[in-house]
C-alpha cells in the first residue's frame, strides 16, 4: 500500500507519520481517538477522557536502544493504550507488540506497592498497512486463551488491524470499526472537492474532526513543505527498513544452501529447500569454490 502524498491529494494519509499525529495524536480535540480506539478494543462503552503519556521506553534493549511506539494514553479509568503505526514490512511486530506490552505491565507493578487485584487494562493496537497474520480478518482481537480457546485473562489485549485485508465498500461500513478503516485506507485516495461524493459517515463529528486535520486545502504553503519532507524522510525510512529485512533473509538463504551443498544435495533439490532461485544456488556454489 503506497502512502505518500502528491500535490494532487487533498487528503494527507492517516497512516503517514505527519497523518497519525495529527488524528490519533492530536491532544487538542481527542474525539477522534477516544471513539477509534473504543471501536479498536470493540467496546460498548464511551471513553470520556485520554491523557497522553510518554511513549519512549529509555535504553531498555539488551543494545541500549529505545523501543519506540507511536502514541500512548490512559482513560478515565486508567486503562493503558499503546498505540502503532506500520506502513513497511513487519515480519517480528508480534513480537515488538509483545515487547510494548510486557515492560508496561512491569511498570504498572510497582516494587512493593502493588496489589495484583487492581491492576489496569493494557491495550497494545498495531496498525499496520501489510500483512502479518495467517487470518483472513482484518481485525483481530487477541488475549490469553486456554487449548480450549476459553479466555484465561483479560487483563492485556492485543489489537491487529491489517489495512490490505480491508475490502469492504463505502455503503456497507456501518460499525465504527467499518468506517475508521474504510477512512483510513482511502481518504488519500479522494481527489473529488465537491462533500457531496463524500462518503455520508464523514460528516459524523469524530471522523469530521480528524478528516479536516488532513485537509491539505487548509495548510499553508510553509506547512506543506514541511509535510513532503516528512513523509520523503519516512519513504526513506521505509526502504532502508526493507532492506535490513531482505539483507537477513539473504543471509538466512546463504546460510541454508551453504549446509545443503557442503552435504552434496543437488542444486535442483537444494533450490527447492531453501526457497529460492537456481541462480542464487550458483551463485552461492561459485562463492564456496573460490574460497
Amino acid at each position: 500500500m503506497e502512502a505518500l502524498y502528491s500535490d494532487n491529494q487533498i487528503f494527507i494519509p492517516i497512516i503517514s507519520d505527519y497523518g497519525f499525529k495529527a488524528t490519533f495524536g492530536n491532544e487538542a480535540n481527542t474525539l477522534f481517538l477516544r471513539r477509534a480506539l473504543q471501536a479498536l478494543i470493540k467496546s460498548d462503552i464511551p471513553i470520556k477522557e485520554v491523557k497522553f503519556d510518554k511513549n519512549t521506553f529509555e535504553g531498555i534493549t539488551q543494545d541500549g536502544r529505545s523501543g519506540i511506539f507511536d502514541l500512548a494514553c490512559t482513560d478515565e479509568k486508567d486503562n493503558h493504550f499503546i498505540v502503532e503505526m506500520q506502513y513497511g514490512d513487519a515480519p517480528y511486530f508480534v513480537q515488538r507488540m509483545k515487547f510494548y506490552a510486557l515492560h508496561k505491565f512491569n511498570a504498572m507493578v510497582k516494587r512493593g506497592k502493588f496489589d495484583y487485584g487492581t491492576l489496569t487494562k493494557i491495550y497494545c493496537v498495531a496498525i499496520l498497512a501489510n500483512n502479518i497474520l495467517p487470518y483472513d480478518d482484518f481485525h483481530t482481537l487477541a488475549n490469553l486463551r486456554n487449548e480450549k480457546a476459553e479466555l484465561f485473562d483479560e487483563q492485556m489485549t492485543f489489537v491487529t488491524v491489517e489495512l490490505d485485508k480491508f475490502t469492504l465498500p463505502e455503503l456497507d461500513c456501518k460499525t465504527d470499526l467499518q468506517k475508521l478503516i474504510f477512512t483510513m485506507k482511502t481518504i488519500h485516495t479522494h481527489t473529488f472537492t465537491n462533500p457531496i461524493q463524500f462518503p455520508k459517515f464523514w460528516d459524523e463529528d469524530w471522523l469530521k474532526v480528524a478528516i479536516d486535520e488532513l485537509d491539505s486545502r487548509k495548510m499553508t504553503p510553509d506547512e506543506k513543505a514541511s509535510l513532503e519532507i516528512l513523509i520523503a524522510r519516512n519513504a526513506e525510512s521505509v526502504k532502508a527498513e526493507s532492506r535490513k529485512i531482505k539483507e537477513a533473509i539473504d543471509i538466512k538463504n546463504i546460510e541454508t544452501v551453504t549446509k545443503a551443498l557442503l552435504k552434496g544435495i543437488d542444486i535442483q533439490t537444494v533450490a527447492d529447500i531453501a526457497d529460492v532461485s537456481l541462480d542464487f544456488v550458483l551463485s552461492v556454489q561459485r562463492r564456496l569454490s573460490a574460497i
